[in-house]
This record gives C-alpha cells, sequence and structure tokens, in this order.
C-alpha cells in the first residue's frame, strides 16, 4: 500500500528471480526493472560500503528511466576472512570458493536503496548475517557444482536452493542470505509511504 495523493510505481531494480519472489511474499504490487549496472568490485571500499554502493548505482540507473517511483535495489556479497567473494564464472572458480568456505564461517552482507524519484529522495542500509558451512568433502564439492547452481551466485551457492544441504547453521536474518533483508526493507519503505502490514 502507497500512502499520499498520486499514486507511485514500485519497482525493483533487480533481474533476481529470488528478490521477485520475496517482495511478492509481502504482497507488495511492484514492477520489474534490471538496471543492467556492471558490478564492480571497489577494493578500498569495506564490505558494506560496497554492498550499499552497489544498490545505490543499481537505484540511479533505474531512477534515471523513471518518473514518479519508488526503486528498490540491492546487491548481496560474501566476504570470507575479510575477503570478498564474487560470483564465480567457471567451475573451477566454484571450486576453490566451495573448497575455501568449507568447515568455516563467513558473512552475508545485502546493502539496499530505496529511492523515490519524485523528490530523489534515498535511503541505502546494508545488514549482515554470519553463515556456517559444513565440512565438505570433495565429491560433495563437484557433485554440487554438477547441479550447476553454483555459478554466478554470490559465495558459489543458494542457500534457497540444493546449497541449503552445505549449510549448518545461519545466525541472523535468513533472507538476507538469499539477497533481501525483509524485515529491514520494509521498516525503510514505511519513510517513503509504502506500508506492508
Amino acid at each position: 500500500m502507497v500512502e499520499g495523493n498520486s499514486v507511485k510505481t514500485i519497482v525493483l531494480a533487480s533481474a533476481s528471480p529470488r528478490r521477485k519472489e520475496m517482495l511478492e511474499q509481502l504482497g507488495l504490487k511492484f514492477e520489474v526493472e534490471p538496471s543492467n549496472h556492471i558490478e564492480d568490485i571497489q577494493p578500498r571500499l569495506k564490505p558494506h560500503e560496497l554492498a550499499k554502493a552497489i544498490s545505490q548505482k543499481k537505484a540511479l540507473a533505474v531512477a534515471s528511466r523513471r518518473r514518479n517511483a519508488i526503486i528498490i535495489a540491492a546487491d548481496t556479497i560474501g566476504v570470507l576472512e575479510g575477503k570478498i567473494l564474487g560470483k564465480p564464472k567457471t567451475a573451477e572458480e566454484a571450486g576453490k570458493m566451495l573448497a575455501a568456505l568449507s568447515g568455516k564461517s563467513h558473512l552475508v552482507i545485502t546493502g539496499f536503496t530505496i529511492l523515490d524519484t519524485s523528490d530523489n529522495r534515498s535511503a541505502s542500509k546494508s545488514v549482515e548475517t554470519r553463515v556456517y558451512v559444513k565440512k565438505l568433502s570433495p565429491e560433495e564439492i563437484n557433485s554440487y557444482i554438477a547441479s550447476g547452481e553454483p555459478l554466478d551466485k554470490a559465495g558459489a551457492y543458494a542457500i534457497q536452493g540444493l546449497g541449503a544441504t552445505i549449510i549448518e547453521r545461519v545466525e541472523g536474518d535468513y533472507f538476507n542470505v538469499v539477497g533481501l533483508p525483509l524485515s529491514t526493507v520494509v521498516e525503510s519503505l514505511k519513510k517513503f509511504g509504502v506500508r506492508v502490514l
């Protein structure tokens, strides 16, 4: 529900089917318009700042094409021992990433930006969740890579898919690991006149 005189369109600036499903869970009426922003990992930025910066760029890319809209953009990154985990492009990259994660905990950080194109107001936040990965055998890693799921996923796994089988436990917001910290997003949307409950 969007409050105010003129009805604003809510736009999800993401090609992620998981983010789309999560917003649909909330009963929000929205449109999807991927930003097509090329994610550039800037090593000088700390992980929380980086996730927020990428989400801001995604929001701005879509905002330039929309009037009277509320844009929601997000970016999720993994961080292992201070090193940012990108999205593996090859099976070999995925194998190295999963071997590094095996038996350890890492952080998943999602930065998100909400931007109102009618007055250019925006808010960016980031949420952190700690994820513990089971000790994985080479066979388990190879079998998981063979499923195709790890490719192009931050940290080389999808917790809402087959990746659930390699996760020991999660400390914090589970939805954040999927790609959108729902309760924090809902709280932030209130400031833009959008209420879920």
